[in-house]
This record gives C-alpha cells, sequence and structure tokens, in this order.
C-alpha cells in the first residue's frame, strides 16, 4: 500500500502523527492500523456519510468515511485537521433535483479544520461556493486568492481570505475554531506542476458525462463512473494530479496540526 505508506511518511517527516478513520465492525475509529486499512480498502468498502452512518454502526457495518463523517470522528476525538482531496458540493442538476453533499453542513456541526483541493471539478464549483458562505463557513485560501476546483488550480470564485504563511494560518485556525465550535476550509490548489488546464478539463468532462448518459448511470453512481471516465479519457492525467494534491494536502495539514499543537 505505497500511496498509505507515502502520507504516513509526509506526516510524520512534519512533526503530525496520522490518524487514519473509519468505521470497522460498528465502531468509529480514528486509529485504525496498517493492516485494517488494508483488509477495509480490499473490501470495496461502502462510503458511510452522515445520514447512515448510525445505521451501520448499529447493524455492526465497515466502511469508508466521507469528509463529513470524517470530520463528526475526528472531532469526537479531539483532532482538529485532518486532509482530504476534494469536498462534495452541490451538483449540475440542483436546478431540477436537490443534490447537496453532506459534507458542507458538516462544517457548521463540527469544529475540525479540512484541508481540501476546494471542491470536486465535476460538480457545479460556483454554487458550492455560494452555498458554503450561506452556512457561514470560513473559506480560506493558501497562498491563493482563488477557489480552486480539485485538479483544476482556480475557478470563477473567490475565498474569503488569504494566508501565505503557515504559522499564522494555525494560530487563525485555533482561534476560529475555539470561537465559534465550527469548521473551516483551508483550500490548498493542486502543485501548479500537475494542475490541468480549465480548458482540457471541461472537455474530458463533457466526454465522461456523455458515457455516463449513454451508459444510463444515474444517481450515487454518476460520480464514481465519470470519475473513472476521466482518468480514462486523460490518459491517466487526471488521477496523477489527484494523487500529486492528496500528498500535498497531507503535507500542509501536518504542518498545521504541528503548530496548533
Amino acid at each position: 500500500m505505497p500511496l498509505y505508506d507515502e502520507l504516513v511518511a509526509i506526516i510524520e517527516r512534519e512533526g503530525s502523527q496520522a490518524a487514519a478513520i473509519g468505521i470497522t465492525a460498528g465502531r468509529a475509529r480514528a486509529d485504525l492500523t496498517r493492516d485494517e486499512v488494508l483488509t477495509l480498502l480490499d473490501s470495496r468498502p461502502v462510503k458511510m456519510n452522515t445520514a447512515n452512518v448510525g445505521l451501520a454502526m448499529f447493524r455492526k457495518s465497515s466502511g469508508a468515511t466521507t469528509v463529513s463523517t470524517t470530520m463528526e470522528i475526528a472531532a469526537a476525538n479531539g483532532i482538529a485537521v485532518f486532509a482530504t482531496g476534494g469536498l462534495g458540493g452541490v451538483h449540475k442538476h440542483y436546478g431540477t433535483q436537490l443534490d447537496v453533499s453532506a459534507d458542507l453542513a458538516a462544517f457548521a456541526r463540527f469544529p475540525v479544520a479540512v484541508v481540501a483541493s476546494g471542491v470536486k471539478s465535476i460538480l457545479d464549483v460556483v454554487a458550492t461556493r455560494e452555498l458554503l458562505e450561506s452556512l457561514g463557513v470560513p473559506v480560506i485560501g493558501f497562498r491563493t486568492d482563488r477557489f480552486p476546483a480539485f485538479t483544476v488550480s482556480d475557478s470563477n470564485a473567490g475565498v474569503d481570505g488569504r494566508f501565505d504563511d503557515e504559522e499564522e494560518l494555525a494560530d487563525f485556525l485555533r482561534f476560529e475554531l475555539g470561537r465559534t465550535g465550527r469548521g473551516v476550509l483551508v483550500c490548498n490548489p493542486v502543485p501548479m506542476a500537475s494542475a490541468i488546464a480549465s480548458e482540457r478539463f471541461a472537455g474530458w468532462l463533457a466526454e465522461a458525462e456523455h458515457r455516463a448518459s449513454e451508459a444510463g448511470v444515474s444517481g450515487r453512481g454518476v460520480t464514481p463512473f465519470v470519475l473513472g471516465a476521466l482518468a480514462e479519457i486523460s490518459a491517466g492525467e487526471t488521477l496523477r494530479a489527484n494523487l500529486a494534491l492528496v500528498k500535498n494536502n497531507a503535507r500542509l495539514a501536518a504542518r498545521l496540526a504541528s503548530r496548533m499543537g
């Protein structure tokens, strides 16, 4: 499991301790071992959000956690900051069907700072940013004034404030989490060497969405199908960008955690 090992090494080099979060046999865990993570991944786990995690725990099930559930478990275990790739958000068909990720509302409930490369590019990025504002979620850019869109470093949306210094950002997070009891989104753009131009991505996305429509994919199956199609259409470029941003986010989250104490 080289990616897991690499992420742990990145975090430990920055003076922090890695905590793997998941649900095993009905228990919400923030201390999964390497073997437990591997076993969970090999089982092709169900994704658990804040709506269904209680049912899964009651039935003694195991599964992976979305950002919203990871925030809940992190908060319950005293973890103030964690890293992910990109948030869930408002889907593009919102005008005809209510489809909004529970990730966004979780920020209003749990005092955790989440380091992410904005929101997944396949969603309605601007609408997601607007909803975060409506929920009162501080959106902070680390060395950026723009709201990133996952593997695309920029979008048509901005952030509430920018920090260029990790020490100052850690001080703000400690202040804001304690002040409100709510979460903070720290936007860390994909490294420029791995970023995908918005025009190229738009073309790939149109093709991936066409394939999903042709295949009759709907509901929760759309996102994984489209992400898989994007990796194929881009000859792996979206996957490589994804890996680069995850490592970069883990590095920043570890640095912030070590400074927050």
